[in-house]
């Protein structure tokens, strides 16, 4: 993990991410990639902002040891499922794809629980189906994260999806729905960074519980 490739630096799950990656001493470099820049100054950070959907201007660049996959949006914010998928499914894999064919041996994405290709909900199909699609890649070592609800401050007020939140720690209270219960974003990122560490050969699933007790691990 001592170079490092990162999507979603901006994000929620991504901006702690990052920041747990560049306080991390076993970390040599973090080479960011984004729309718009994260802000952020260190002697250990590369940040490229690119074009997602032109991979000629920046293939060469995605090398490292591990990529972390923690881009994403809403439906309502990219316009439509069209756009949503393009951003959660079609940039992450492309992303994937490139850092296989540039010898990148270990990936760890953000999932989502309940992923299921049959589920009826569109998110959960979406995040499903990129799993299956990057668990072909020739990537010897992956870890899949499939946290709940994400809490914590986020640069957009998301009224609904706080609302949601809110109804599901409710519902929770009560023993049901316990796998899909609200997850804080650094205990997500933290579990990234461990997932990386200790992930062997092949693929990797970590349902929520267990995200929970990686983020604990040392």
């Amino acid at each position: 993990m001592k170079n490092c490739i990162l999507l979603g630096a901006t994000g929620l799950v991504g901006s702690h991410l990052l920041k747990l990656l560049l306080d991390d001493q076993r970390v040599d470099a973090v080479r960011v990639f984004a729309r718009r820049s994260t802000g952020i100054v260190h002697p250990r950070l590369s940040e490229h902002i690119i074009d997602f959907s032109r991979p000629e201007d920046w293939q060469h660049l995605v090398k490292g040891d591990t990529i972390f996959l923690s881009l994403g949006t809403t439906r309502a914010k990219a316009g439509g499922k069209k756009a949503q998928f393009e951003v959660d499914h079609t940039y992450q894999y492309r992303f994937a794809s490139v850092a296989a064919g540039n010898g990148v041996n270990t990936l760890v994405l953000v999932s989502s629980a309940g992923a299921a290709t049959g589920s009826p909900f569109f998110y959960m199909r979406m995040k499903a189906l990129l799993e299956q699609d990057i668990r072909r890649l020739p990537i010897e070592r992956m870890a899949f994260i499939r946290p709940g609800s994400l809490t914590g401050p986020r640069a957009e007020k998301r009224l609904l999806e706080n609302f949601g939140v809110f109804v599901m720690r409710l519902i929770n209270h009560l023993g049901i729905l316990r796998k899909y219960r609200p997850i804080h974003a650094e205990t997500v990122a933290r579990a990234m960074i461990n997932a990386a560490l200790s992930a062997k050969p092949g693929v990797t699933t970590c349902e929520l519980n267990e995200v929970f007790e990686l983020a604990q691990e040392v």
